[in-house]
């Protein structure tokens, strides 16, 4: 599976993501995003969107654990994952130039702006790849 996973450049740029290495993903509290991240595997690719006022797609990570009980949650409802950064986009791509294609109507960064772990199907993420690579 392929999947965006989004962040506020503020807080979690993917350039700090680069210079980490890894970072556990945590925080997702939405329950659709939640299960779209319990369905992450080891070896799943993953886009980096950043939100706010650049909402772009501007890199690629890697998913490097299974989901786990997320330590900080005294509930034990949540789960984490690892993530590892593959590469940066030499041109980010914007959710302007995803919403000006017909066929990304039903995707999520689309349909549903609020989610925050989605999944991405090959074909979206062959049209978003190329246009990453410049």
């Amino acid at each position: 599976m392929k999947w965006l996973v989004k962040e506020e450049p503020a807080h979690y740029p993917f350039s700090q993501f680069v210079e980490d290495g890894t970072t556990v993903w945590s925080g997702v509290r939405n329950p659709v995003a939640q299960k779209n991240l319990r369905a992450m595997k080891p070896g799943d690719k993953v886009f980096y969107y950043h939100t706010g006022n650049e909402k772009s797609v501007v890199g690629v990570a890697k998913v490097a654990s299974a989901p786990r009980p997320d330590p900080k949650d005294k509930d034990g409802k949540l789960y984490v994952v690892d993530l590892v950064p593959e590469k940066p986009f030499k041109q980010p791509v914007t959710l302007a130039a995803v919403k000006a294609v017909k066929s990304f109507a039903d995707f999520p960064l689309v349909r549903l702006p609020r989610l925050s772990v989605m999944p991405v199907t090959d074909d979206q993420w062959a049209w978003i790849e190329e246009r990453g690579r410049g």
